[in-house]
């Protein structure tokens, strides 16, 4: 578009004396005055921590629903939270898109099993997981365990099996995890927090 000095002066100043008229009240629209209610004013507030990385930054997640037995609620915010010591309100870009992560069609809800020699992975129930859980860890422990080195001294250690603990857990979870780990023979213990 090809505009002379003159026409882009009539524009500007056209759209001047528009803007200057609508500043002293003339506006060809009535503005409608209207109370806006706050969104999370009704929302049930609770804390909790970022599950992303070992920083453990404290958030707010506000939801619907009346916390009654059979109607489930739905996040609708997550913020950061302004009390929690660690992170004083702010967020890092994982945290700040928690929401995104905890809505997303693609998150796993549920645990599944994929069998030997087939392709497809199947739903199960938690209650099935953790004994199939318990079951391959004993297997494995039973075979592996090591009470004694080739030298005779006791060593109780189990070190074909690895843990990765979660680093957004507390230190008393954190805690009873190695506690626990240690007490099996595991030697192979990690965390979340060095990835």
């Amino acid at each position: 578009m090809n505009i002379t000095r003159r026409q882009f002066f009539k524009v500007c100043s056209a759209g001047l004396g528009g803007s200057s008229i609508a500043l002293m009240g003339f506006s060809p629209t009535a503005a409608l005055a209207e109370v806006r209610t706050f969104k999370l004013a009704r929302a049930t507030e609770t804390r909790n921590t970022c599950p992303y990385c070992s920083v453990s930054c404290g958030v707010l997640i506000y939801s619907t629903g009346d916390k009654s037995k059979n109607a489930p609620g739905e996040i609708i915010h997550i913020e950061g939270d302004p009390d929690n010591p660690v992170n004083r309100g702010t967020l890092c870009p994982k945290g700040a898109g928690l929401r995104d992560m905890v809505q997303s069609a693609n998150r796993l809800k549920w645990p599944e099993v994929r069998e030997a020699g087939s392709n497809e992975w199947k739903r199960i129930s938690w209650d099935e997981a953790l004994d199939r859980v318990a079951r391959h860890m004993k297997k494995d422990r039973d075979a592996n365990f090591m009470a004694q080195n080739k030298d005779g001294v006791t060593v109780n250690r189990w070190s074909s099996t690895g843990f990765l603990a979660s680093s957004a857990a507390s230190n008393e979870a954190g805690y009873l995890t190695v506690k626990m780990l240690r007490a099996l023979g595991m030697t192979s213990i990690d965390t979340q927090a060095r990835i």
